[in-house]
This record gives C-alpha cells, structure tokens and sequence, in this order.
C-alpha cells in the first residue's frame, strides 16, 4: 500500500523546495551572466545542482544513482529516459554532467522554475507544431557541437501507469545525423513521488541507471528504427529486471501488439519529435 507524508510534512516540504528555486533563480541569474561559454555549461552545471538539493530535501524519498561513469562529461551525448513523474527532473539533474532539456514549452513558461531553464539555454518545443520540433533539432544540433549533451523524454510525456511506452525517432536521428552515441538512462520509482491526485509527497524509492552508451558511428537514417529499438529494449529489460516480472509486463506496446488495449492518451504519445 502506497505511504504518503502527512499534510504537515508535505507541506514543510514544499516550503523547502520552493524556497530553494527562489535561492536559486538570483544565483543562476549571475553565473549566466559571468558565463561565456557558448553552450553555458558552467551556468548549466551550477542549475542542475538544485535538483541534487531539492531531491535530497525530500525525506520521503529515497535516491539510489549507478550505472556507467562518463569519463570526459563535454563528450556529448544524446540522452534518452523513459518518464514516470515530474520528479524525473530533479532527480536526473542530479547527474554529475550538464545536458540541456528538450522540454514542453508550457513547463518553460511555469514561474521561477521555467525561468531558470530558459536562463541556462534548456529547449522548449511546441509539439503541436512542425517549425517548432525541426528548431528544437536544430538546437540540439548546435548543442552537441558546442560539446553539451542533450536530453530528451522519447515517450513525449509521463507514463500513466508505469509501463514503458513508444518511442519518437526525432532522438535517434539526431544521434544518426551528429554521429554521436546514444546514452540510454532508466528511472523507476519515481511514480511514488507525488502520486496524482493531491499533492502530498509518496514515500519512494527511486533507482536511476546509467546505461552503457550505444555507439552510432556508421550508421544511416536508415538505421534509426533498429537504434530506436535496441535501446527502448535495453530500457524495457532494466525496468523488468528491477520489479522482478517478464518484459511483456512492463512493454505497453507488447501488450498492445498481443490486443490489450492501452490507455487513448498514450496512443498518440509518439510525437515527431
């Protein structure tokens, strides 16, 4: 049975993480403007230190981070996460690298915390628009060759009941086009975080995982389905593995292809981009 904080404790919770995005946007606000390198991985680096912050104030979390060690973070990569809760976000940041986030256009317009995203150069994209998808690639682009990775959720929004949706091929062939590896990560736990509806905190245990980075040199557009879903499967098997049930159980589109019908909202999940 899901365990929630109390009303008291959710709420001296929100006081912290707030208080700690107000600390946070006059600070970042300087290293922006002391920042002169072209991708602000400085200033980018120093905002990601809020989620380590705000993902560590929350006691009713517990955070575990392994996986693979990147020697040289300026080496980019394309990053892809499947995505369970908004707590994905800090909890990622909370990586010792900069990436920038290809993010919803309404989270960069939210006050304090959209702020601070746009401050440091993270991508907002309109997914309703074709011009909108084709300037966010075009961002990303100029990203990995100023030596910054980049992030994307492939699944285009949060998961509705934990299981691992389709994949957008915009990722993938921007990593088949820039000759850059694919670094897949795996969150779990996550979705305890602030379980809907209400806003009262869940008690959680979250894993994140590195994965090993998946190499693209040679390959062709051609080749962006099959690069699409060898990593979507290395994903699906580390969720499988960490609850301890079949793939098929974890994989939306397994069930999907088998019949089972999935929620409408995830059937247009997989975005152009």
């Amino acid at each position: 049975m899901l365990r929630r904080h109390t009303r008291v404790e959710s709420a001296l919770t929100w006081l912290v993480l707030v208080s700690l995005i107000v600390l946070w946007l006059p600070m970042t606000a300087v290293a922006c403007t002391l920042d002169r390198d072209p991708a602000r991985y400085p200033s980018g680096r120093f905002f990601r230190r809020l989620g380590w912050w705000m993902s560590r104030a929350n006691r009713a979390w517990r955070i575990e981070i392994d996986g693979e060690k990147l020697e040289n973070p300026r080496n980019p990569y394309v990053v892809v996460c499947n995505h369970l809760a908004l707590a994905d976000i800090p909890i990622i940041s909370a990586l010792p690298w900069e990436m920038k986030w290809i993010a919803k256009k309404e989270l960069l317009k939210t006050p304090l915390i959209g702020w601070l995203m746009r401050l440091v150069g993270d991508i907002p994209v309109d997914r309703g628009s074709k011009r909108s998808r084709a300037g966010v690639l075009i961002a990303a682009r100029q990203y990995l060759k100023d030596k910054c990775s980049v992030m994307f959720f492939p699944e285009g929004t949060r998961s509705p009941d934990g299981r691992l949706y389709g994949f957008s091929k915009g990722a993938f062939r921007l990593a088949i086009k820039t000759q850059v590896p694919v670094l897949p990560l795996v969150i779990d736990g996550s979705q305890y975080t602030l379980p809907r509806p209400g806003w009262r905190f869940g008690q959680a245990h979250v894993r994140l995982r590195v994965l090993p980075p998946v190499d693209t040199k040679g390959l062709k557009l051609a080749d962006t389905e099959a690069l699409c879903d060898r990593v979507r499967a290395a994903i699906a098997g580390q969720l499988a593995t960490w609850r301890g049930v079949s793939q098929g159980a974890v994989d939306a589109l397994i069930e999907c292809a088998h019949g089972t019908q999935r929620p409408a909202a995830a059937l247009t999940r997989a975005s152009a981009l």
